[in-house]
């Protein structure tokens, strides 16, 4: 016998409650071995690719490309045992008997161990419930139904609603459907409330107005409406905006800048591509940056400190996970390069070569986006000066690098033309004092101004 399998959607070790599927990379009939990829998935964070814990064959897709399911949801239906023997009673070529076919076998529901191949496994049971109809209250112009009113030929059965029926003959019945008149609503004038032709005419002449004045009121609307579209607030985009706002209303943000003319740096950043030491390696201004940072939170902890409110301390960190902030197609995401500041200049411009593509590719791994320690956000890319940005939750800094334009710069007291970039530091001002957020931005201004200061820390 076929023995059915369903392969649930999982938390894949990030903590999320749901994801989107974007493709199927198997169909029903194909043949699957264990860890197999069988869908891309789109979670909050990244395009995450799933493995099947099981062999067999896939029976049936039950979620469309496009749809958001929640963790712990069936996805796929697997037999795992398609080579069972067949089911008693069948004839001497494989087929049962038309008389005896018994229903196929319905797919059974995992056992509970069944279901946790990867991380968060198990289905919600559903709990919605229809609410109960209320019954139609009288109005008037009605009156309950009864074998009396069904006698005199007005009435009918099939028109009693909540056990009242309006009080009109079915020539004016038959008028209140042309003219889309509710009998229900209509009073009717004549004797015993019955409802007449007068009372009818009364009432559309009453409903059309108003429609047509709605009618001209929404045209405006209508056609703008055409003109718009409209994308689902989900993925990266979703968790983004929480994220942002979250960060937003509950850390005190506090921004500094800095001009810097990094006119040395950029010198020796044409010296160091020529080095064999860089061979292969895309120095990027960026990296000059990311190495400053590392260097001066060395000097201002604080800046690489967490606010704990739970616990009620803040959280010194010995270790720098650097997160740098990358446009993708899917939205903005913020990987991190681990133990940063133990790595060289070259290593850190092949990590942020690495980090960027992957994040492009939509490919980042999950947990590469999770315990970062201080962020910074490359604006200049863009021709941006600067901004004031967001620190992410459970940071307490970020820097915006801005763009490096050659600028009037006075040295030595004369004139010249510079290479000039715009420093941006947020800062949470329940960890970051004012002076420890100017010492720091101060310091990679500093190094950025002047790299052999670097000798000096």
């Amino acid at each position: 016998m076929p023995d059915y399998k369903h392969f649930p959607l999982a938390d894949t070790a990030e903590g999320l409650t749901e994801a989107e599927i974007l493709n199927w990379q198997v169909q029903p009939g194909d043949e699957v071995q264990v860890n197999q990829i069988v869908v891309e998935v789109e979670t909050a964070k990244a395009a995450v690719e799933l493995p099947i814990p099981w062999a067999g064959v896939v029976t049936e897709l039950l979620v469309e490309p496009g749809q958001t399911v929640e963790v712990g949801t069936p996805i796929l239906t697997i037999d795992v045992d398609p080579g069972g023997a067949p089911a008693s009673g069948s004839t001497g070529n494989g087929t049962a008997p038309a008389e005896q076919a018994e229903p196929a076998p319905q797919p059974e529901e995992p056992a509970e161990e069944e279901m946790k191949p990867l991380v968060g496994y198990g289905s919600k049971a559903a709990t919605t419930k229809r609410r109960p109809r209320k019954a139609a209250e009288p109005t008037a112009g009605s009156a309950p139904f009864t074998a009396k009113n069904a006698g005199n030929g007005a009435l009918t059965a099939e028109q009693e609603v909540g056990g009242y029926v309006p009080l009109a003959k079915p020539p004016v019945r038959k008028l209140a459907k042309d003219l889309g008149v509710d009998l229900r609503t209509v009073t009717g004038s004549a004797e015993g409330g019955v409802i007449t032709r007068e009372d009818v005419q009364r009432a559309a002449a009453a409903e059309e107005a108003p429609a047509e004045a709605a009618a001209a009121a929404t045209a405006p609307a209508a056609d703008t409406a055409a003109r718009e579209h409209r994308v689902p607030i989900k993925g990266v985009r979703k968790a983004t905006a929480n994220a942002m706002v979250q960060s937003a209303f509950t850390a005190p943000h506090v921004t500094e800048f800095l001009t810097v003319d990094v006119t040395p740096m950029m010198e020796l950043r044409e010296k160091l591509k020529q080095s064999p030491a860089f061979a292969g390696v895309k120095l990027t201004p960026l990296a000059f940056a990311c190495k400053a940072m590392c260097l001066a939170a060395k000097r201002t902890p604080d800046v690489n400190a967490t606010w704990d409110s739970e616990a009620g301390e803040i959280v010194y960190k010995d270790y720098v996970h650097l997160g740098v902030a990358a446009a993708t197609p899917r939205g903005l995401v913020v990987p991190k390069i681990r133990d940063a500041d133990r790595m060289s200049l070259a290593e850190l411009a092949g990590a942020i070569g690495e980090l960027t593509d992957t994040a492009r590719e939509g490919k980042t791994p999950p947990a590469d986006m999770l315990n970062g320690t201080i962020t910074i956000s490359n604006v200049g890319v863009f021709g941006v000066d600067t901004g004031t940005p967001i620190v992410n939750p459970g940071e307490s800094a970020i820097l915006a690098f801005g763009m490096i334009r050659d600028t009037p710069w006075v040295v030595d007291g004369e004139l010249t033309v510079r290479k000039v970039l715009q420093l941006a530091l947020s800062f949470d001002h329940r960890v970051v004092d004012g002076q420890q957020g100017s010492q720091f931005l101060a310091d990679v201004g500093a190094l950025l101004a002047d790299p052999s200061v670097a000798f000096t820390f």
